[in-house]
């Protein structure tokens, strides 16, 4: 009887096994590599969480910067400006509306400059596309994020 039980239990971990991994997977939480556009290097490293229902994402390292090592947020207004921008808060206010994430706010440190945000999930909740706009989501630019393993 106990055998029995072993071989159930082995069986359902490996039927369950890629569930909960596909899980893991189905939403923006977790440790993100922030691709630059032009050159397709890594920037940074980003860690979305959920506060409440709500996203919000920090910047953990800054890889690649113009500004040296520890940049700051030379161009950002009120309290982040000339703020280390490793542990900045960039993104927050975001929440599920379907398949996308949206209606809150990301900063672009290098600019100071506050965007509407919207979030969707690609390739099996490996990439993260990162789109900021003003106004209409059709008048901005997207980010391709890849998930950190």
């Amino acid at each position: 009887m106990k055998r029995r039980l072993s071989h159930i239990a082995i069986a359902a971990c490996l039927l369950l096994g890629p569930t909960i991994t596909w899980a893991a997977d189905d939403t923006p939480v977790g440790t993100w590599r922030q691709v630059d556009d032009a050159t397709g290097k890594v920037k940074s490293i980003i860690q979305i969480t959920d506060n409440s229902g709500q996203l919000q994402a920090k910047v953990l390292q800054v890889l690649i910067s113009d500004d040296g090592p520890h940049p700051v947020c030379k161009k950002c207004d009120g309290e982040r400006k000339d703020q280390p921008i490793e542990g900045m808060t960039i993104m927050w206010g975001v929440a599920k509306d379907g398949d996308v994430w949206d209606g809150g706010k990301i900063l672009d440190p290098q600019s100071g400059t506050v965007y509407k945000v919207k979030l969707s999930l690609e390739d099996g909740g490996q990439k993260l596309d990162v789109r900021g706009y003003v106004g209409f989501a059709l008048m901005g630019r997207t980010q391709t994020w890849i998930r950190q393993q």
